[in-house]
């Protein structure tokens, strides 16, 4: 962000530079409307997690690989910079992962969560194990040899998701 300057974005566009400034005050207002178009743009169903909390890892990972690796992209290239402030997309994005807390929290009342589990470290945790071996897909491959994209290591990823939520999720050990 901070290297690259109107006049690139306006050449690999192919539109002159002008017309950027037309629609938009500059950068900072272009990504803000970029991540704002970009997370209308993702279907709803997409946010709504599922009701069984044993499900929401595989589910939030087939999501994020089916639907959301550019904005993933995006979110690792936004770590490693310098951004100035981002009030739209971090607002849009805090939204969404409240919800996913508040709806961990709910399900935590239900008594479907243990208890002893602070409902945004899960939600932390759930973000974790479904966005990193998307994204460092040279550790996914010397880790276990297959490539993220690779079908086989889908399969097995999402079995493994299942089974650790299988256990994390198991009520049945609680006393009350």
């Amino acid at each position: 962000f901070n290297g690259t300057r109107v006049e690139s974005i306006a050449k690999r566009a192919g539109v002159n530079k002008q017309l950027i400034y037309h629609y938009f005050k500059g950068k900072e207002e272009l990504i803000n409307e970029t991540i704002a178009d970009f997370i209308s743009g993702v279907p709803a169903a997409n946010l709504i997690l599922p009701a069984n909390p044993a499900q929401i890892a595989s589910f939030r990972y087939k999501v994020n690989q089916e639907h959301l690796m550019d904005f993933l992209k995006f979110t690792a290239w936004e770590a490693i910079e310098n951004l100035p402030p981002n009030p739209n997309g971090e607002d849009t994005r805090k939204r969404v992962l409240q919800s996913y807390v508040e709806d961990m929290r709910a399900k935590q009342e239900m008594g479907l969560v243990p208890k002893e589990l602070d409902p945004a470290l899960i939600t932390l945790m759930m973000s974790s194990i479904t966005i990193y071996p998307l994204l460092y897909g040279n550790v996914t491959r010397l880790i276990t040899g297959l490539e993220p994209e690779d079908p086989a290591f889908q399969e097995k990823w999402t079995s493994f998701l299942n089974e650790i939520s299988k256990r994390i999720f198991n009520m049945e050990h609680e006393e009350d």
